[in-house]
């Protein structure tokens, strides 16, 4: 399909690898990424950015691909949940394997997002970002200390219809307390049950 005044092709990173899609100027990141891409990792769940099934980050930042417009992310970084990775770019993201071993899924319709979304609010409160429960008081130039009631909130717009907030909040600790202690956040108990799971075998749930 070529360029016309419908459609135009837009270079965008995905997952560290180029593409340049052609694409409706009325898709939205989601499908592109779903339909074009192959990647079928975020969902499409109410399709109204209500659910953040479908979240992934966009130059670091977490934002909900049903509402994005794929033509407006010329030269974007785009990470889904397929391009999480550890520090050393091969193995599972801290928070897959602390979601894996706080067993924090149950259909797994929405880990996906709520992976991403944990990865952009983890980031947001090292850059010292306030959420809505963040004391007045509290410095914006330091990190902020997540705590339950702060996950819960950099959270709330990533819903799990099976009910599993208590342990993705506990997947979220372990991992920020992790990287306080400076460890790479892979298990609570130092067991390091579910080690031996792949990334083909988390994205696909």
């Amino acid at each position: 399909m070529g360029t016309d005044v419908f459609h135009s092709e837009v270079p965008m990173t995905v997952n560290g690898t180029g593409h340049s899609p052609v694409v409706d100027h009325r898709s939205t990141l989601l499908d592109v990424l779903r339909e074009q891409l192959g990647l079928t990792g975020a969902k499409k769940g109410c399709d109204h950015g209500q659910c953040g099934a479908c979240t992934v980050l966009v130059d670091g930042r977490r934002i909900n691909s049903c509402l994005m417009l794929a033509v407006s992310l010329e030269g974007c970084a785009i990470t889904t949940v397929e391009g999480l990775r550890d520090a050393d770019g091969e193995g599972l993201h801290p928070l897959q394997r602390a979601f894996i071993e706080r067993d924090a899924f149950q259909c797994g319709y929405c880990t996906p997002g709520q992976l991403c979304s944990a990865v952009g609010a983890l980031a947001e409160a090292e850059a010292g970002h306030p959420s809505h429960v963040t004391g007045p008081d509290t410095a914006t130039d330091v990190p902020v200390r997540l705590t339950k009631d702060e996950i819960r909130e950099r959270l709330s717009g990533n819903l799990c219809r099976c009910g599993a907030y208590p342990h993705i909040v506990e997947a979220v600790e372990d991992v920020t307390r992790a990287e306080l202690d400076g460890h790479d956040g892979s298990g609570h108990d130092g067991s390091g049950h579910g080690a031996d799971v792949t990334h083909d075998e988390v994205d696909a749930r």
